[in-house]
């Protein structure tokens, strides 16, 4: 039975008898990877494509670039909260919060939502770390964190409003497996169109995060066990002018080169 996932190797396409769940827990996925790819392979996918997620919850970690603690110290400064995300930023502990049960995650060429009770509604466009049960990274995707920038400046308790709710997180095109670190100048680029034009473009490198990925990992496992594992994004160095806010037929292109393209319509 074709289970939905493939992988893909120097171009070609293999699918494989393993779900979502078993495979990133296996204990050699790299080494997995490469024995299942047998035969020819395809040669092309088609049709969207399906989160890389499963039974993963998916949880978040905020004020990790310097770009994000400025912005969201300034939403907040008349609710009280601007030196939260200052103390935050240059505290030992990081933010970490939940985002998204599984089903609640939109895929490549799926429709993200804005809130219909938010003015101030953008994009914000991460790194996701694929991790096993076992507080391992074993992959790299693309995150859509949909955030309500007004809500959560109204007061920062508000913030599980603003950042959780249907179609408010997407992932993918896919998962990407490799056994060393993304190099610190991977870039993440994020443009928006309206009407075919851009309304907004910007861009940002993992050498501006303050926190690495395997320290974030460790903070959330330190607590919390994850059966079938978990999805961790990793905050935005990119967010768009005050100005800005997201209008339904948007549509929102995030990319890492090593890892693809994620594209959304904001529904």
């Amino acid at each position: 039975m074709d289970s939905g996932v493939v992988v893909e190797i120097d171009g070609r396409f293999f699918p494989l008898a393993s779900d979502w769940d078993t495979l990133i827990n296996h204990r050699d996925l790299a080494g997995h990877l490469r024995a299942s790819a047998t035969g020819e392979g395809r040669a092309a996918l088609d049709g969207v494509r399906r989160p890389p997620v499963q039974s993963q919850e998916v949880w978040a970690a905020g004020v990790t670039y310097y770009r994000s603690r400025t912005a969201r110290m300034e939403e907040s400064e008349a609710a009280g909260g601007g030196t939260f995300y200052d103390q935050v930023y240059h505290a030992v502990r990081p933010e970490l919060f939940f985002k998204a049960t599984p089903w609640r995650v939109r895929g490549d060429g799926d429709v993200v939502r804005i809130r219909k009770d938010a003015r101030w509604s953008v994009p914000e466009p991460e790194l996701a770390l694929v991790v096993n049960n076992r507080a391992r990274i074993v992959g790299y995707t693309i995150g859509n964190d949909m955030s309500s920038r007004d809500i959560e400046g109204e007061n920062p308790l508000y913030l599980p409003q603003a950042k959780m709710y249907d179609g408010s997180c997407s992932l993918g095109p896919a998962m990407l497996v490799r056994e060393a670190p993304l190099p610190a100048e991977t870039a993440i680029d994020i443009t928006i169109l309206r009407d075919r034009a851009p309304v907004f473009t910007g861009t940002t490198t993992l050498e501006q995060m303050k926190r690495s990925p395997e320290e974030l990992v460790g903070f959330l496992y330190r607590e919390m066990s994850f059966p079938k594992g978990a999805i961790l994004l990793t905050g935005t160095g990119v967010i768009p002018p005050d100005a800005f806010t997201l209008q339904s037929g948007d549509a929102i292109a995030i990319t890492i080169p090593a890892i693809g393209t994620l594209r959304n319509i904001v529904g």
